[in-house]
């Protein structure tokens, strides 16, 4: 395979770094670029993500290819912000994966003996306890008013799963972890029975809640919100329990209600068109007259080829 040809690439890398600095300059640059940090920022950064995994998953290439540029310019904006601030540059963002890539591959970019010698069995984790133990030097020196916050990021064997993770992806990194040292059950059947545990504990509760606000015209409402917090618990520890189910399947659970809720938008879309024929939307339409349709439209699903 051909090396490719990396001149245009970054010169026109330069280009988007340039012009995201004059934006970021202060008087000539935009008002609004300029006032904005990591934390505003980082919504934006989660959000193309996002944008990218839908373009991949609809197979648009075109659009991919507007979304991947959306998501490097999320780069380019922290790193400059970064640069603002004197702790580090693009390049350094660029140089530090670049550095982390042969690092991981020593079987490809290693000595002769390391290529020779294969991916070792346990090369992965002791290259991972390297890297963990420089990460903890670097956040020393570019977050020293962190302190003991920064100390304790690094100390625990679930410090590494980002906060900011979606829910369920972060529960199966979070339960990945644990099962790393131990913590797992050995087989996907207690996890099943543990997810029945949980579904009847939400049942018990979200009735008690159920009959609690029926009765609430005769009741103070004191002990409410109290159900409804052990509601919102109950229904976290389900959900925990799925991603459970769902990394013992080895299947990635944001991906699979991705297409649950595609699913969803593409009968309720039939819905509404078997309506509109009728002269009718939605809203002026029976619970019993959409469900009738929604059970068209599975019958048609289940006919179709796998």
């Amino acid at each position: 395979m051909s090396k490719p040809d990396t001149r245009p690439a970054a010169e026109a890398l330069q280009r988007l770094l340039s012009i995201m600095a004059a934006l970021r300059t202060p008087q000539t640059g935009c008002p609004w670029d300029i006032e904005q940090t990591f934390e505003t920022i980082a919504p934006y950064t989660i959000e193309e993500a996002y944008e990218v995994a839908d373009a991949i998953a609809r197979r648009d290439l075109a659009d991919l290819k507007e979304e991947l540029g959306d998501l490097l310019l999320q780069v380019v904006y922290h790193a400059r912000i970064a640069e603002e601030q004197g702790a580090f540059h693009f390049a350094d963002v660029a140089e530090a994966v670049n550095a982390k890539m042969i690092r991981r591959h020593p079987h490809v970019f290693g000595s002769e003996a390391d290529r020779a010698a294969g991916a070792q069995p346990d090369f992965w984790a002791r290259i991972k306890a390297e890297e963990k133990a420089e990460r903890a030097a670097e956040r020393a020196r570019l977050s020293p008013d962190a302190g003991g916050v920064a100390v304790a990021h690094g100390s625990t064997v679930l410090a590494d799963v980002p906060a900011g993770l979606p829910a369920l992806t972060r529960a199966v990194k979070l339960q990945d972890k644990a099962a790393r040292v131990g913590f797992d059950w050995p087989d996907i059947r207690p996890v099943f029975r543990k997810m029945k545990e949980e579904i009847g504990e939400l049942e018990e509760v979200a009735f008690a809640v159920a009959a609690k606000t029926a009765n609430s015209e005769s009741d103070d409402g004191g002990s409410t919100p109290v159900l409804r917090a052990a509601i919102a618990e109950e229904l976290g520890d389900m959900l925990f329990v799925m991603a459970n189910i769902a990394r013992h399947l080895k299947l990635d659970p944001e991906t699979a209600l991705r297409a649950a809720n595609d699913k969803f938008t593409r009968r309720f879309a039939y819905i509404e068109r078997r309506l509109a024929e009728q002269g009718r939307t939605a809203g002026q339409s029976t619970l019993e007259e959409m469900d009738a349709i929604w059970d068209e439209v599975r019958a048609m699903d289940k006919q179709q080829p796998c």
